[in-house]
């Protein structure tokens, strides 16, 4: 039987995000069906770390394994190849690691020959000065950024899809224009035209915002630029340490919350005995340092 130690990569250095989504798939055709035998998801999940509730939680999608691997990918920094072997091993699936090993290190040998391309990517400019960096990326990027000094930063980054534009602008009216003050980064509105989506996006997530509030609704979950700013935020604080995210239901829903999300606390707008104080627990939340 193959082990991790059979590789020609170090599995346990390699994250778990280099498995590509065929792989996450046939791993819940093997663990998602309930067994009295052999060990299902449930049990992998366990070995993770999860608690029972949050398990409880999962029975409600359609794959509990593919997003028990995307939330532990989220919240824990030894989330490696090596590691899921070994925790497919410690619960007795080795029939699994048998039958996947050898797609998985196709995975792990194409995110290697990626990183190492990229690693000979030019670091710098071609001119270097002790000046502020000015590239496209730091420079000119939203209606109050000075080219002449600092770039503007914000409190929150808001992700919201189109549809849920009303409410962000009650969000506007009630943390900006109100006692709490609150500088928030609204994308159609702060950030000017012309440059890549995704890089003015990462920039302000990463370097611009201390927080994201996250606009969580059916038509969120449907949103591709949504699904990237919040896998982006999360890969930028793994499991939550530093109150990163702030997902916020204004809205009652008809699809499932996401499982990335499941972790975190909510701000739920939805529950009439927490309306009053909905606002003031919302920016104290993003006025902490």
């Amino acid at each position: 039987m193959a082990s991790c130690c059979d590789s020609e990569f170090d599995l346990w250095t390699i994250p778990l995000i280099a498995l590509n989504m065929s792989v996450r798939k046939k791993l819940g055709l093997y663990l998602n069906p309930r067994n009295a035998v052999a060990a299902d998801w449930m049990a992998v999940a366990e070995t993770m770390g999860f608690n029972y509730l949050e398990i409880k939680n999962y029975e409600a999608v359609k794959s509990p394994t593919e997003s028990v691997l995307e939330d532990w990918q989220a919240r824990c920094e030894d989330a490696t190849v090596g590691k899921l072997l070994s925790i497919l091993e410690e619960v007795e699936r080795r029939d699994i690691v048998e039958d996947l090993r050898p797609l998985m290190d196709q995975d792990v040998r194409k995110y290697s020959e990626n990183q190492k391309k990229n690693a000979k990517l030019p670091l710098q400019v071609a001119v270097v000065d002790s000046c502020y960096p000015r590239t496209s990326e730091r420079v000119g990027l939203t209606l109050e950024d000075d080219p002449e000094g600092a770039p503007e930063r914000f409190d929150a980054f808001i992700c919201y899809c189109q549809q849920d534009f009303v409410f962000v602008r009650e969000m506007i009216r009630e943390l900006e224009q109100t006692e709490f003050k609150l500088k928030l980064c609204v994308f159609d509105r702060d950030v000017l035209p012309g440059s890549c989506v995704w890089s003015i996006t990462s920039e302000l997530i990463e370097n611009r915002c201390k927080r994201m509030v996250v606009v969580i609704s059916d038509e969120y979950l449907d949103s591709d630029a949504c699904d990237f700013q919040t896998k982006f935020a999360l890969s930028l604080c793994p499991g939550a340490q530093r109150k990163r995210l702030i997902p916020v239901i204004y809205k009652p829903m008809t699809k499932p919350f996401p499982s990335i999300l499941r972790f975190l606390t909510i701000c739920d707008y939805t529950r009439p005995c927490t309306q009053a104080w909905f606002w003031t627990r919302l920016a104290k939340a993003l006025s902490q340092p």
